[in-house]
């Protein structure tokens, strides 16, 4: 009987430990107009579009736990919310990385002191359309293509009539194209020459869900499948490609942005999310950027297929007959 072999992991340790968001619901003088405290009061946040599924989870949950507080996201690209906060418009923003040495001596002639707190993982996933089943590349194929190196799909897979690549973002101003940028392209520019900008994430899945020679570029917090408690499925409508560090890419070499690839560095393309805080009364700003660091915060994030920054992570191996 064949076995096949699986591995689940869970979070134990630390995510065990008691939330510390502060319960003080005691009325505070208004400062700079503001009336919110740790557990009570409305503001207005930014997060970068790509991570607004997990932001809505802890949002929701953050919000059940303090029906006194009520946050309001604004969902928009990695560079608006940066401005945001350098103009002092905002006092949280959730994006893909933090402040430049620059960023923070700008805040601080303000008179701001800001807080940046790692809160997790996602990777990077590049997902095709369901009818596609060649869905393995290796990290220098991705370059290639990216970099408009290689433009049709026969250069990667010899026979493949699908014609030319298209190539989705979510937005040319977002994290997903900046890490692209950054950490794939090594600072150069996407070069190739069928990019298409969606408006949004959701926009990426479904242009791709349409063509069929579309490769779209999308965080992997977008992808897992609700009705899978193990984090293990994707959604249906279209094929998350795997990803090989090696010169040619198999099945058996290469890997999915599965949390436990991203935790062992089998998935090579995972980017760091980052809660930046400039709230000087460490009020509802700061408290939920606190609660999203805390246990409770991180558990929320370990369930959503995500990697959370704290808790110990252990592996199991099961073997499954069938």
């Amino acid at each position: 009987m064949k076995k096949n072999v699986f591995y689940i992991f869970y979070i134990v340790g630390s995510l065990l430990l008691i939330n510390s968001v502060s319960s003080c619901s005691g009325k505070k003088k208004p400062v700079n107009g503001r009336t919110d405290t740790p557990t009570s009061g409305t503001i207005t946040f930014y997060a970068d579009e790509s991570f607004s599924p997990i932001i809505e989870e802890l949002r929701q949950q953050f919000e059940y736990e303090y029906p006194n507080a009520h946050l309001k996201p604004v969902y928009t690209d990695e560079t608006t919310g940066l401005k945001q906060i350098q103009d002092l418009k905002t006092q949280l923003l959730i994006t893909s990385r933090g402040l430049l040495p620059s960023e923070i001596a700008y805040l601080e002639t303000k008179r701001q002191v800001p807080r940046v707190s790692i809160i997790g993982y996602d990777g990077l996933a590049f997902i095709v359309n369901r009818n596609n089943n060649d869905t393995c590349m290796t990290v220098n194929d991705v370059k290639r293509v990216l970099s408009g190196q290689v433009t049709d799909w026969n250069e990667l897979y010899p026979g493949s009539n699908r014609g030319e690549i298209e190539v989705v973002f979510d937005n040319k101003q977002s994290a997903t194209v900046h890490f692209v940028i950054d950490s794939i392209l090594d600072g150069k520019a996407i070069t190739s020459p069928n990019v298409v900008g969606a408006k949004c994430s959701k926009d990426v899945i479904d242009y791709v869900d349409k063509t069929p020679n579309a490769i779209g570029v999308i965080g992997s917090n977008w992808l897992n499948d609700k009705r899978d408690s193990t984090n293990t499925t994707f959604k249906k409508n279209i094929h998350v490609m795997s990803i090989s560090i090696k010169d040619k890419a198999t099945p058996s070499n290469s890997w999915k942005p599965y949390q436990a690839y991203l935790l062992d560095g089998r998935y090579p393309f995972y980017r760091t999310l980052y809660a930046i805080c400039t709230d000087p009364l460490s009020a509802l700003p700061w408290s939920f950027m606190n609660y999203i660091c805390k246990p409770k915060g991180q558990l929320i994030i370990f369930k959503s297929g995500l990697l959370p920054y704290r808790g110990d992570i252990t592996f199991k191996k099961v073997e499954v007959n069938r």
